[in-house]
């Protein structure tokens, strides 16, 4: 394990290690606007949700690396508090990248990375037309800390591509491409290959890892993924449930295996529960988990 104190290192080296590790972060590719109405669009992936009611937004631009100055977004900021934060896909990525060049000040990039300016309905910047998803923002708080410029705003009107609604009026993230900030050059592609689902334990309580029988939490088999799973569980299966699971095929195949030898039975239980919760099947890897537990081996 390396143990690093921030202090012992200069900011930007240590920054190496946060970006690389505290990742990937989301992209918040923000239009603002300045007093004279020069539009300015930069990306920046210090950013995310930080509030429900009301909606939230909170991005930080830091002051640029090379001279200490503040970025264009904040001094527009500092003129104009609105903001609009589109989100970047897997399409719009090259040319999001294009626009994090430094160009001068009062250079439209919206122009330089070929982006197509489409008006908002309540704040003064304008969107970015090819992004799946818009969020039109109020400024309400600046924080300044160190270098730090952090921005907490309040989300006014939103606009999202059909092209993302499912048939619920929801947001299918299966039809979402996604791009999201790695350390250094690296960017992660968020697409429907890169996805699995976990299911959310907010809603009952299950069992926990402490009530799982140690020969299972020591098997050399199931990682702590599988553990987890396996804890989420609100009731173990019943004595008779077991009983009657062990008429099964697959239960009469393994069993089988064990007593000419072909490996150990809890090796045999714990490689197939391991596939059962690869499935999702919770209930039914605890079936085969609990034959050890509860059915005479000979």
């Amino acid at each position: 394990m390396l143990t690093i104190d921030p202090k012992d290192l200069e900011a930007r080296a240590f920054y190496s290690y946060m970006t690389g590790t505290v990742a990937p972060r989301p992209i918040a590719f923000v239009s603002s606007i300045d007093s004279q109405g020069n539009v300015n669009l930069s990306p920046f992936s210090f950013f995310n949700i930080m509030g429900i009611n009301p909606p939230l937004l909170v991005f930080a631009p830091n002051n640029r690396g090379r001279d200490g100055s503040k970025k264009d977004t904040t001094l527009n900021i500092a003129e104009v508090p609105e903001v609009v934060i589109n989100m970047v896909d897997y399409k719009m990525v090259h040319q999001m990248s294009l626009a994090s060049v430094e160009f001068p000040r009062g250079i439209n990039e919206f122009i330089k990375s070929g982006f197509t300016p489409e008006p908002s309905l309540v704040v003064a910047p304008p969107r970015v037309k090819e992004s799946p998803a818009q969020f039109e923002c109020k400024v309400l708080e600046v924080r300044e800390i160190g270098t730090m410029n952090l921005y907490i705003c309040q989300i006014v009107m939103a606009h999202f591509s059909e092209d993302i609604i499912g048939e619920n009026g929801r947001i299918d993230q299966r039809k979402t491409d996604w791009v999201a900030r790695m350390g250094a050059d690296w960017y992660a592609h968020v697409n429907q290959a890169a996805m699995f689902e976990v299911e959310k334990p907010n809603t009952k309580i299950g069992i926990g890892y402490d009530a799982i029988p140690e020969s299972i939490r020591l098997s050399k088999i199931l990682t702590g993924n599988h553990l987890g799973q396996l804890g989420n569980i609100e009731v173990l299966p019943t004595q008779e449930e077991v009983v009657a699971f062990r008429q099964t095929p697959l239960m009469q195949d393994i069993f089988e295996q064990a007593m000419h030898g072909c490996a150990y039975l809890d090796n045999l239980l714990h490689d197939e529960a391991q596939r059962l919760l690869a499935k999702n099947k919770l209930k039914e890897a605890w079936l085969v988990l609990l034959q050890s537990q509860n059915v005479d081996k000979s």
